[in-house]
């Protein structure tokens, strides 16, 4: 029971404790000051005694019943201002702005404004208002209406340097200063501007004017382009009128010409069949006549030239082994008669037969190198012989396929003075198409085989003087004096 009551009177001490502590304590807002007075305080910045303590965000105890708490506002204050002056000039005007202002954030500040307001602090923005009118009054006066018009900045920082010392002696201090309108009951600023405004109204008038002779000239200018549009368009209009009457004739007109036209490449065409025709007619005869010829002639020719070549060879062989031969008798000869010499050199008749027959080894040696010689050549003139013998043989067994050769060869010429025969002739006017073209282009080109027989004609002779020159060959009569030393031999 003791303890129950001993823990009730602690807990209640506790709770009065904290009561009390709560009373004691108090905390200055931020936009607040504490002004603690009742008892002697020093603070760094003010005079030593000066009766009470400034305590700024932040807590602090007070005795209840010892010492006094009042609190003074930091924020901002606002005041209008609406003044009468007259300036330099003599002329009244009306000057309104706003001041906003505070009180300062250091303790002098504090302290002076706590001293002037703690009990005012609604007065606060009156007394601000008298004073910047005073001095508001005051600089106006020495002030013309052009000056403030022109740089009402130096109104404002004069009023703001003037009330500067009297504004901290009150603990404030001015955030800002505006002026907001300077109002004229007499007139004279509007006066004032009248010139500037007439020559402003002036130039107005210059610059409309201006203005719609500038736009004057542009209407006239857009009239005349206008006019230059219609008349180009008129022009282009005559011209596509006159592109279209010259499309309408070449229209009338193109039947009649697409007839001419589709004549002429009828006429085109069959030209163009004959010069194929003639052109297939041509590689036929090359086929059919040219070609056979041309190889029975260069088959003849091979065998011709194979087999001279063959007797050639045969010649040179038999008198290289001729000359073998003489040369291995002379040899003989001679190693006979030098050992006879040897033998019998004491004797000069030994020395004379063995010189004579040394001369007879020569001699018969070089008797075998002319034999072979003479041999080869006549193998050699019996080849050509042969070679034109049998060309004469070809051009006498094949003078039509001759003729058809040269006449292949010499065919477009031939066309040619065919056609030569048309060459006069203006206009020509065929009856039965391609046909009566291919029978004018046959009759013109009979008139050439007149002279197929002269060919044949020129051919007979040609093969007999051949002939003739090949009986009187000197291979001949070189063949016939060589045969004597072959038989003989």
């Amino acid at each position: 029971m003791v303890v129950g009551v001993v823990a009730g009177v602690a807990v209640a001490a506790f709770l009065a404790s904290i009561g009390l502590f709560k009373m004691m304590w108090r905390v200055a807002e931020p936009n607040e000051a504490l002004v603690i007075s009742g008892s002697k305080h020093r603070m760094e910045g003010l005079e030593e005694g000066m009766g009470f303590r400034i305590v700024t965000g932040r807590g602090t105890l007070v005795l209840p019943g010892v010492q006094a708490v009042r609190k003074l506002s930091l924020d901002l204050n606002e005041t209008e201002l609406q003044v009468d002056c007259v300036t330099h000039q003599g002329i009244p005007l009306r000057v309104r702005g706003v001041v906003i202002f505070k009180v300062g954030d250091d303790f002098v500040s504090i302290a002076n404004a706590a001293r002037r307001f703690l009990d005012q602090q609604k007065l606060m923005s009156e007394r601000v208002h008298n004073v910047f009118a005073g001095h508001l009054r005051s600089i106006v006066g020495g002030l013309t209406v052009e000056d403030m018009i022109r740089d009402r900045e130096k109104l404002t920082g004069q009023t703001r340097a003037a009330c500067g010392t009297e504004m901290e002696k009150l603990g404030l201090i001015v955030d800002s200063l505006q002026i907001h309108e300077i109002e004229d009951p007499t007139g004279y600023i509007k006066n004032l501007a009248a010139p500037h405004a007439a020559a402003v109204q002036r130039d107005a008038r210059i610059a409309q004017a201006e203005s719609n002779r500038l736009a004057t000239e542009a209407e006239q200018q857009s009239y005349a382009r206008m006019a230059e549009a219609t008349r180009d368009s008129e022009i282009l209009q005559a011209g596509y009128q006159a592109e279209r009457d010259k499309a309408g004739a070449k229209a009338r007109q193109a039947g009649p010409l697409a007839d001419a036209a589709a004549r002429q490449e009828v006429v085109v065409q069959e030209t163009r069949v004959a010069e194929l025709e003639a052109h297939r007619r041509e590689q036929q005869l090359q086929a059919d006549v040219r070609k056979p010829a041309d190889a029975q002639a260069y088959e003849k020719r091979t065998l011709a030239e194979a087999e001279r070549d063959a007797r050639i060879s045969a010649a040179e062989a038999k008198a290289k082994e001729t000359e073998l031969a003489a040369a291995a008798e002379a040899t003989r000869v001679k190693t006979a008669a030098g050992a006879e010499a040897e033998a019998t050199k004491t004797r000069g008749a030994a020395t004379a037969a063995a010189t004579r027959a040394t001369g007879e080894a020569e001699a018969a040696a070089a008797q075998a190198k002319g034999l072979a010689n003479a041999e080869a050549t006549k193998a050699k003139g019996l080849a050509e012989a042969e070679a034109i013998k049998a060309r004469a043989a070809a051009l006498a067994e094949n003078q039509e396929a001759v003729v058809a050769q040269q006449l292949a060869e010499n065919w477009p010429e031939i066309v040619l003075a065919g056609a030569s025969a048309f060459g006069n002739v203006d206009n020509m006017v065929v009856l039965n198409g391609a046909d009566g073209m291919a029978d004018m282009f046959a009759k013109a080109l009979t008139m050439g085989g007149t002279g197929l027989g002269l060919a044949r004609q020129l051919l007979s002779s040609m093969q007999q003087n051949g002939q003739a020159a090949a009986e009187a060959s000197p291979l001949n009569g070189l063949a016939q004096n060589q045969k004597v030393p072959m038989d003989e031999k």
